[in-house]
């Protein structure tokens, strides 16, 4: 019987313990914000080429 309570009382500290929540939320984040920059990158795709462009031939003129 007391096994069975031990077995018992582990499992709801388990279930109570919360201290993979920070790293899980930050995880979730950084995730999100990759997402929204892929997809910026995709919708913005030939400002970004026409900057990239812009950029090498001024450092290309130094």
């Amino acid at each position: 019987m007391d096994m069975q309570l031990s077995e018992k009382t582990k499992f709801i500290a388990l279930l109570r313990d919360e201290s993979g929540q920070g790293t899980t939320e930050y995880a979730i984040l950084v995730g999100v914000l990759v997402v929204i920059a892929i997809l910026a990158i995709v919708s913005f795709r030939g400002k970004v080429q026409e900057l990239w462009e812009a950029i090498s031939s001024g450092i290309g003129s130094l």
